[in-house]
């Protein structure tokens, strides 16, 4: 049984195809610059590639590529679209409207577009993406939509409800939502399969860390709190996010630089963070780098981030009222040793100490890297979205 999975943003179309048999990925790809040019790069698992300019000037005729690199040249792995059994989406925001997976008709898809000014970005394409996938899909291949923020839905009211006017919440709906949810859900049942226990009986920090990242209180299998909030800018700083920060010097800072509310969130969303105060990059390695060679201010981004993620830790293990492991994933999570080491020094008061020597050679696999004393686990655990979106999507067809 095969499963493609769909990763839709504005300006791009990434996909898996998945062997649910065994779990397997036989292919995947991205096209991406939909609506400029357009491009496909395309892998096979036995080593195939395509890679080409397209024309694209919407996500139909990026799916429709799709499907052709699939089915023919040299680089197809199936005959036919035929041969898929469903195809799962991930989608970014379901607001309260969707908390759990579910199958894609006329209304899912209008619901989903209709969320768009929570998720301006994501939802319209998802929405885009999801009417392509349905001019060009055979009549019998269902569709499954797996949402980001369905994991967080069982916080409490007083972890998601903002101090604003309560008229906010009910006509507004703003609230936090939480992202990421899928690879905090992804990574916390990992690690309670590998540790041999059942998900309900751990209290678990998840620290999901990339370009963007936030920190998620995973109890009994649960989210109960999170960082990132009504929108993915909350928490941390980030690549090029602020990350949490004063509404009131928000609003001084875009009156003495003359911002109109546009501008400042483009300020806000893609000129801070990492970027914004190193002055140099968004991405760590490049900041890791220029701290090594002696910059200031790419060692305050450091000192920053690791310090923010460390008082999360400690916040969601007050909110749990314990801590049996912190799991590290997402591209910085899994590959920066020196992020992991400090954020977690200075932490025995949690039960955590972490094994240098295990540490600093753990890169991008499933590991343990905490000492044999340590009470509180902490692992590095790769995330894999793509699988639980195709074992979601498996398990509801199913039914």
């Amino acid at each position: 049984m095969m499963i493609l999975v769909v990763n839709a943003g504005s300006s791009s179309l990434k996909y898996q195809l998945l062997n649910m048999e065994d779990e397997s990925v036989i292919a995947k790809g991205n096209c991406d610059r939909i609506g400029i040019d357009g491009h496909i790069a395309h892998k096979t698992f036995d080593g195939r590639s395509y890679d080409a300019d397209c024309d694209f000037p919407t996500h139909t005729e990026a799916f429709e590529k799709l499907v052709e690199v699939l089915t023919t040249g040299d680089a197809s792995v199936i005959s036919s679209m035929a041969e898929i059994s469903a195809v799962g989406h991930r989608i970014v925001q379901g607001a309260e409207v969707f908390n759990k997976t579910c199958l894609v008709d006329d209304e899912v898809i209008d619901k989903i577009d209709g969320l768009a000014e929570l998720a301006p970005v994501h939802n319209h394409a998802h929405a885009l993406a999801l009417r392509a996938c349905k001019k060009v899909l055979p009549a019998n291949v269902p569709q499954v939509v797996v949402f980001d923020t369905a994991f967080h839905s069982t916080m409490p009211r007083k972890a998601y409800m903002y101090g604003l006017p309560y008229e906010c919440y009910e006509q507004l709906h703003v609230r936090k939502y939480g992202f990421h949810g899928t690879s905090h859900r992804y990574v916390s049942g990992e690690l309670a399969r590998v540790l041999g226990k059942d998900v309900k009986d751990l209290k678990i920090v998840s620290c999901h860390l990339g370009n963007g990242s936030s920190i998620t209180a995973v109890d009994g299998g649960l989210s109960v709190d999170t960082s990132m909030g009504f929108t993915p800018l909350d928490g941390l700083i980030m690549g090029t996010r602020s990350g949490a920060v004063d509404a009131s010097a928000i609003e001084f800072v875009q009156k003495k630089l003359g911002l109109c509310p546009d501008e400042m969130s483009e300020y806000l969303n893609k000129k801070s963070g990492f970027l914004g105060l190193s002055g140099i990059a968004s991405d760590n390695r490049d900041i890791t780098e220029a701290a090594q060679q002696g910059n200031k201010r790419a060692q305050i981004v450091g000192e920053i981030f690791c310090y923010q993620i460390k008082k999360y830790i400690g916040a969601y293990s007050a909110v749990m009222n314990g801590l049996d492991a912190v799991i590290f994933t997402g591209g910085i999570g899994e590959n920066a040793t020196d992020i992991r080491a400090r954020a977690c020094e200075d932490m025995s008061f949690f039960g955590i100490e972490i094994d240098t020597e295990t540490n600093d050679k753990t890169r991008g696999k499933l590991q343990k890297i905490s000492t044999e004393q340590s009470k509180t686990q902490v692992w590095v655990v790769p995330t894999n979205e793509e699988l639980l979106i195709a074992r979601d999507t498996l398990a509801l067809i199913s039914k």
